[in-house]
């Protein structure tokens, strides 16, 4: 008995696997190309950005530039994020006369969902938009909330994953602020 169009079916097997390999080498490269290379990590600089502030001025962390740096990434619908904010914003009074400034970075979300929230949670410090979450995916940021402390030199002294009490953020903030 002949086996009939078995080369048929090897060819198309060898034509699918080629395609494969094609399609993930051309994904590899086309990643490899559009990573920027630049990724925040402690002792390595501050990944650069501008953003819209909730007053519709545009905002760069260069505007900042010698400051010690608390950047807060946070989203309403996350509840850590949300209860963190009154010791964020302790810490932000607290430290007002100082060369420390508190950023809230909002991603993915409506300028108006955010200002609500502000508004609700008396939130004062400068609030930024991150709404196409390009600056989140720029700083390697996978959960909420997520806060960067920068030292006044630019570089990262640490990335905190998860919620934080005041007690965390006093102790790093003042680490990274030294009187002149």
């Amino acid at each position: 008995m002949k086996v009939i169009g078995l080369g048929k079916y090897r060819r198309w097997m060898q034509m699918i696997i080629l395609s494969s390999i094609i399609v993930l080498g051309g994904w590899t490269v086309y990643s490899a190309v559009n990573d920027s290379g630049l990724k925040a990590e402690p002792g390595g600089p501050a990944p650069q950005f501008k953003l819209m502030d909730l007053e519709g001025n545009e905002r760069s962390l260069a505007d900042w530039k010698g400051k010690a740096i608390v950047i807060n990434f946070w989203a309403t619908y996350c509840e850590p994020c949300r209860e963190e904010m009154p010791d964020l914003q302790k810490q932000y009074e607290k430290w007002a006369s100082s060369d420390v400034i508190v950023l809230g970075v909002n991603a993915g979300e409506s300028k108006l969902k955010a200002q609500n929230f502000v508004n609700q949670a008396k939130v004062t410090f400068p609030i930024l938009l991150d709404s196409d979450e390009k600056v989140r995916k720029q700083y390697g940021i996978t959960q909420y909330p997520s806060t960067v402390f920068v030292k006044p030199d630019g570089t990262i002294d640490q990335i905190k994953v998860g919620m934080m009490d005041e007690p965390f953020i006093e102790h790093s903030v003042s680490k990274l602020y030294t009187r002149q």
